[in-house]
């Protein structure tokens, strides 16, 4: 790769065919029209997007499914590594969710990925650099990038973000595309960390900071087309769900799913929310039922207008966002073929729902559920749970169910017989348990609330296969502990963060090791500390009896549960009790070869299944663990590769070696 000065750049610009590489500097030049390529036969295209990975989710309906099948079931046991690119130590590691959860795009053979100081275009079938894009200031999004292949004289772009920057590319060159905003970028009024969506000329966008929102910009000049915003306001469809004007103070319930899936034949997008905040647990200046909250909100992909949406949690005082679009998939049931849609929930239930009318495909029921206890909280009476498919991770927590010698080790199981004792005991209800209240000197008494804040399933969504009918999905059986008490101290001295309003916190959760970040798992933390997950680390065991983290098929046909495995080991054990499953971040893709592709454990593993029976076929080992969603693609050699981001840096890692963290690359010999 020739490297260039990019204040004197020397050298012809090469073009993407030719084997040197271009460093791209951040001064904008005239967009060629002769860099686009000249439009492919019809049967060339469709061959081509066969052998691409062309978006963060494969498609716009979210299946992750390839149509490629040279690695299959009979020989995935042969893969080994092809090649590497390292990405640097990103900015983020050590934190809560730390280290890169990128997923990278192949678009006409070339992998286009973001590392912690750049983004690349590399050659798919060694990873030699194409062109580099240097950031003059802050890092690429640590998700995702998108694709828009250009049209007439303007050539095709790649998109990704950096806080509240939507910057383009030329997608040939990695020059900033000069016709794009200001000098290829804009400046969005939220920031929004994951990949942008691209449906025609729209790119969509979340937020991570307030106000919560959609957006979608024209990917032509940046010019912002439409906005949805997350709390309706005064005479607005869901504004009565908001009682005592508690929608004034709530402007962060945000969309920080990394995606979006699209139904490209009836135009509706999904976006799927986040419960209130700022404060997750206490929901007394926010009584109703509020919406859009914990909601699947279908809009015309070209308005932005609502047309249906569904709410998984009434009043969250969980936790319980919605961390991943659903899944888009089409099944015969009773003959007929039904559009559905399936989303996956931290709240560990899986909602199939008819995507063109929000209705329940299997029925959900609004059951009633325990009530809390906290002053001026009014939690809802009833929340809505499937009847099918049953609960996907553990919904209720009796005393028999915590570890024991027998299924761990005698240290383990005594240090969480200690955090129960310290705890004042366990107190669940099952499904939907509030958090207990405590008095200032109160007795100590902890909830244990199953699935815990993190899931459930979480960010890394489902994958599914349409020959099958299967929906596959990651849970883990993550417990949080803790209690409701006054804030001892004025909340409203400190700043809660920008863009969120200064107000008055009356109430925290807490627990015996700290809080709000406290698990029912073995690691101490002072009563006074944020929590007992923020030093997690690998050897953070789950206390309660295994499995913890498992891969699910459901047969979105009949609702009913096709296969489940425990998902990851934990080495540290005798042979015989390694199978315990293990927490787990990231998501699963399929293939036409009948496999299942999963990292996502924090055992530094990477897996594939054979997606009929769930037979775990070939497993590799990793330098760091895989908290992304894997990709598969053709290179120009016609050889099918296997690829996974390795940069596992959060608190349930060790983040060791920071430098580790890499693209790794799998082929058969």
């Amino acid at each position: 790769m020739i490297k260039t000065n990019c204040r004197a750049r020397r050298g012809p610009i090469l073009s993407l065919l030719l084997s040197t590489a271009l460093i791209a500097c951040d001064k904008p030049v005239p967009e060629s029209p002769s860099a686009v390529a000249a439009p492919k036969p019809r049967a060339q295209a469709d061959a081509t997007a066969a052998a691409d990975w062309p978006n963060y989710n494969h498609d716009l309906a979210g299946t992750r499914h390839s149509r490629l099948a040279q690695i299959n079931t009979n020989n995935v046991e042969n893969l080994e590594q092809a090649w590497s690119y390292p990405m640097g130590r990103n900015e983020t590691t050590g934190g809560l969710s730390g280290g890169s959860e990128f997923t990278p795009i192949v678009v006409n053979g070339v992998l286009y990925l973001a590392a912690a100081d750049r983004v690349v275009a590399l050659r798919s079938e060694t990873g030699e650099e194409i062109w580099r894009y240097a950031m003059d200031a802050g890092a690429p999004s640590r998700r995702g990038v998108v694709y828009w292949p250009g049209q007439q004289d303007t050539p095709a772009r790649l998109f990704f973000t950096s806080g509240r920057r939507l910057i383009a590319l030329n997608a040939g060159t990695g020059r900033r595309a000069a016709r794009f905003g200001s000098d290829g970028e804009i400046q969005m009024s939220v920031v929004y960390n994951g990949a942008p969506t691209r449906f025609e000329n729209l790119l969509i966008v979340g937020s991570n900071s307030p106000p919560g929102s959609v957006r979608a910009f024209d990917a032509r000049t940046g010019t912002e087309v439409w906005v949805f915003n997350s709390v309706p306001q005064p005479g607005e469809l869901g504004h009565e769900t908001w009682k005592s004007d508690g929608w004034r103070d709530h402007p962060n319930l945000l969309h920080w799913a990394f995606s979006f899936t699209v139904d490209v034949d009836r135009g509706l997008l999904y976006a799927s929310f986040e419960s209130p905040g700022p404060d997750d647990y206490y929901g007394g200046n926010r009584p109703g039922d509020n919406l859009f909250g914990n909601s699947i909100v279908a809009l015309d992909v070209r308005t932005g207008r609502r047309k249906w949406h569904f709410q998984t949690v009434h009043h969250d005082i969980w936790d319980y966002d919605l961390p991943a679009p659903p899944g888009l998939l089409d099944v015969t049931i009773n003959g007929e073929t039904v559009p559905i849609l399936a989303q996956a929930a931290k709240t560990g239930y899986m909602y199939i729902l008819n995507r063109a009318t929000g209705e329940p495909v299997f029925g959900i029921e609004e059951r009633p559920t325990p009530q809390s206890k906290v002053p001026g909280e009014k939690s809802s009476p009833t929340q809505p749970i499937p009847i099918k498919p049953p609960a996907l991770a553990r919904v209720s927590y009796s005393p028999e169910d915590i570890v024991t010698a027998a299924d761990t080790t005698a240290e383990h199981a005594q240090l969480c017989r200690d955090l129960r004792d310290r705890s004042g005991g366990l107190h669940n209800e099952g499904p939907f348990t509030p958090y207990r209240y405590r008095a200032p000197g109160a007795q100590l008494r902890s909830t244990l609330l199953f699935p815990g804040s993190i899931g459930g399933a979480n960010w890394g969504g489902t994958a599914s296969d349409p020959n099958l009918g299967y929906v596959f999905v990651n849970t883990m059986d993550e417990g949080s502990i803790g209690w409701i008490e006054p804030t001892p101290v004025d909340p409203s001295a400190a700043p809660i963060g920008e863009g969120w309003p200064s107000q008055p916190l009356p109430f925290r959760r807490m627990s015996a090791v700290g809080g709000p970040l406290s698990r029912f798992w073995a690691n101490d933390a002072a009563p006074d500390s944020g929590g007992n997950e923020l030093a997690g680390s690998e050897l953070a065991w789950p206390c309660q009896k295994p499995p913890w983290g498992r891969l699910i098929a459901v047969d979105a046909a009949s609702g009913d549960i096709a296969w489940q495995v425990p998902l990851g080991i934990t080495e540290q054990l005798p042979q015989g009790k390694q199978r315990t499953g293990r927490l787990n971040m990231g998501g699963p893709i399929t293939t036409a070869g009948g496999l299942v592709f999963i990292g996502a454990t924090n055992d530094r593993r990477f897996r594939a299944f054979n997606s009929r029976t769930g037979a775990e076929l070939w497993t590799a080992a990793l330098p760091m663990s895989a908290h992304a969603v894997p990709i598969t693609y053709q290179g120009s050699n016609g050889k099918q590769y296997v690829a996974v981001v390795a940069a596992g840096a959060a608190a349930i890692d060790n983040p060791d070696p920071p430098d580790a963290q890499a693209l790794v690359v799998y082929a058969l010999p």
